[in-house]
């Protein structure tokens, strides 16, 4: 009995025995899967924490995730490895640093092999999949990285630096389109001062004064230079860019050899070129592909071409030695220098369409009229570009910016009423609409008339009391009431449809700012009144100097509009039919007269040489019926003989003696002596 009992127990803890050997064994092994998986969970951490920090280039964190071993052994501290990441990411403009195909391969209970991927983004564009292969090891009981130089770059080791070097895009020039320079790259030298070579007390003083003198700087303004938080004895403080050959020997004055954007022709083509100047902080917000000091165009073709001229910089990224001698290319980008742009435009009519406005405010357009190419497009008076480029004073800037003619606005590509010179277009209109006949008589008595007493107190005045008006005295005599009654015969709808056939409401396709030309503020005239004085070219008409000259081509075409164009490109022309080619010419003849006939309002142009056509024409600016308001005076003129030119010219507020015409007289012979020589 006793035998049975001691074998029950026997087998009991014998079985208990076993299940404690069992469930030791679970619990040794959940014991280490807990360990393993926490040993992991730290390597892993360890790996974002350090991508992280690569990512957000939060390189003060790297003491966190490095082992010291590793970076003291291959000769740096952690300041220097903290530095050296600064210096390479942040100096060269590194970002949208993101990591890619992050993997882990054991080595051994205590070591892991970590490799990842890079995509970056440098000065140079995209540098992408860029390989990085560590070690991640317990150290003290703590997962760290090991470091060595090539986690900067792949391919570093020891005391490899990264080089950037930058190959800067030389912008492209304008020329005209025999090849003159409208925009160029000219050396140029900087003067300034080194503060050291200024001497000291009463010496410097004296050097200061005739360093003001020299180079028309205020004292006061040299000495804020020189006082700026940067300013060192030994450094260069630039004061002023002047041209190469007015460099003189001054004490005190150093000089640089800089190379900038020149133009040659100064004012007489500031609004069309336009000029450069550095990318402001607005700039960057802007085109984030700019870069702090770019320069950029400002202002017209320069800013309008701005892309094409700019070109794209390149470089290199290089790893080179402690003696920078190259050792790995790491990204390479070739420069495009800008592409050099030809216009039509004519060095010689711009300059003198430009010195015969004599400063007057106005604009002269000058086109070829078969092809479209804008010879001249002028607006006064103007400003020098080129101290917008090598530094603006104070004063001169006071000057332009207080100037009552506004010598800031480009003239030519702004709107006006364009007064009598638009009573070709009206003929033109009436001719084909067959209300409007050359024979036709308009019995028309006194200087002022209204269709009936529904104008109350408004009447359309002329100049010259003709009593038997037709066309041809009409356009000679430029008699406003005339074409007021052809228009109210057309009405309104005849009248607006003929005008919709030449280029109201078009852009044009020109790298120039420039609202389209309007007939009205809007869709119909709603007015007799205002249908009559549009038909002489005032009302709410709004055309710049280069739309009427493209109007105006419809003489020289057989009725079509050639659109003009300013890039010296190979196209087709560009044309559109306005009126037939029967009236174009009628009109042709009949502005020859207004030339010929000794009371032609444009006779003072007449040469018996030469076959000009012509129409003058004047816009009053005036607030009521009945005032006196100032006058704009407008004259179209054109080589009615061999078509090879097309003038427009506009002058405000003009007084006796300075009309459009009588600027433009001497201009127009030597534009007829001009082709005849080409």
């Amino acid at each position: 009995m006793k035998s049975r009992v001691k074998s029950k127990k026997a087998r009991i803890n014998s079985y208990f025995i076993m299940l404690l050997i069992i469930l030791a064994g679970i619990g040794g092994t959940g014991l280490f899967l807990i360990i393993h998986n926490n040993d992991s969970r730290q390597m892993q951490e360890a790996a974002n924490n350090f991508i992280h920090i690569l990512e957000n280039k939060e390189y003060e964190k790297l003491g966190d995730v490095l082992e010291k071993q590793s970076y003291t052994s291959a000769g740096y501290t952690l300041k220097g490895v903290i530095d050296k990441y600064d210096a390479i990411f942040n100096g060269i403009n590194i970002d949208n640093i993101q990591a890619s195909k992050i993997k882990f391969e054991k080595i051994n209970d205590n070591e892991r092999e970590l490799s990842f991927r890079l995509n970056v983004t440098t000065p140079l564009g995209a540098l992408e999949n860029l390989e990085y292969h560590t070690k991640i090891v317990k150290t003290d009981g703590q997962y760290r990285v090991k470091w060595d130089p090539s986690l900067i770059f792949p391919g570093m080791e020891g005391k490899d630096k990264v080089a950037f070097r930058h190959w800067k895009a030389e912008r492209g020039e304008i020329k005209d389109h025999l090849g003159n320079g409208l925009a160029i790259n000219e050396v140029f030298k900087e003067a300034g001062i080194v503060p050291k070579d200024l001497s000291l007390g009463n010496e410097k003083e004296k050097r200061l004064q005739k360093i003001s003198q020299q180079f028309d700087i205020p004292v006061e303004e040299i000495h804020q230079k020189l006082n700026q938080d940067w300013v060192k004895d030994d450094l260069f403080v630039p004061l002023k860019i002047i041209e190469s050959n007015k460099a003189e020997v001054i004490p005190g004055i150093s000089y640089q050899t800089t190379k900038l954007r020149y133009y040659p022709l100064k004012e007489a083509a500031a609004h069309l070129i336009g000029y450069v100047g550095k990318a402001t902080k607005e700039d960057l917000e802007k085109k984030p592909h700019l870069a702090e000091g770019d320069m950029i165009g400002k202002a017209g073709l320069e800013k309008a071409l701005d892309k094409e001229l700019r070109g794209k910089d390149g470089g290199e990224i290089l790893i080179v030695d402690e003696n920078g001698e190259k050792k790995q290319e790491i990204q390479t980008l070739e420069k495009m220098d800008g592409k050099t742009i030809k216009l039509t435009i004519d060095n010689y009519i711009q300059m003198e369409a430009f010195k015969h406005l004599k400063g007057k405010p106005g604009s002269t357009v000058v086109m070829n009229p078969k092809e479209g190419g804008v010879y001249a497009a002028v607006s006064s008076p103007s400003f020098d570009p080129n101290k917008m480029v090598q530094g603006m004073s104070q004063k001169d800037y006071d000057r332009y910016a207080n100037d009552e003619n506004k010598p800031f606005i480009s003239r030519f590509a702004t709107g006006y009423a364009p007064g009598s010179t638009f009573k070709t277009i009206t003929s033109s209109i009436g001719l084909d609409a067959k209300v409007t006949y050359p024979d036709k008589l308009r019995k028309i008595n006194g200087l002022s008339w209204q269709k009936d007493k529904t104008w109350g107190g408004y009447s359309v005045t002329r100049v010259s009391d003709v009593q038997n008006v037709d066309m041809r005295k009409a356009l000679i005599y430029s008699d406003n009431i005339y074409f007021a009654q052809e228009a109210l015969e057309m009405g309104e709808k005849t009248f607006r449809n003929g005008l919709k056939q030449f280029i109201f409401g078009e852009q044009l396709d020109l790298p120039i700012a420039m609202k389209a030309a309007q007939i009205s503020n809007q869709p119909t005239f709603n007015s007799e009144i205002l249908l009559a004085d549009t038909a002489y070219g005032q009302g709410e008409l709004l055309i710049s100097p280069i739309q009427q000259a493209a109007m105006y081509s419809v003489f020289q075409n057989e009725g079509k509009v050639v659109y003009p164009r300013l890039l010296d490109e190979k196209r087709v022309r560009k044309t559109k039919p306005a009126i037939t080619s029967s009236t174009a010419n009628e009109m042709k003849d009949r502005l020859e007269e207004v030339v010929s006939d000794p009371n032609g309002t444009a006779h003072l142009l007449y040469n018996e040489q030469h076959q000009l056509a012509a129409k003058t024409g004047t816009a009053e600016l005036k607030m009521q019926q009945g005032e006196k308001g100032d006058e704009n005076s407008f004259l179209l003129a054109f080589d009615a003989g061999n078509d090879q030119f097309l003038l427009l010219s506009l002058v405000e507020h003009y007084t006796a003696g300075s009309s459009a015409t009588q600027l433009n007289q001497s201009f127009i012979e030597e534009l007829y002596e001009y082709f005849q020589m080409r």
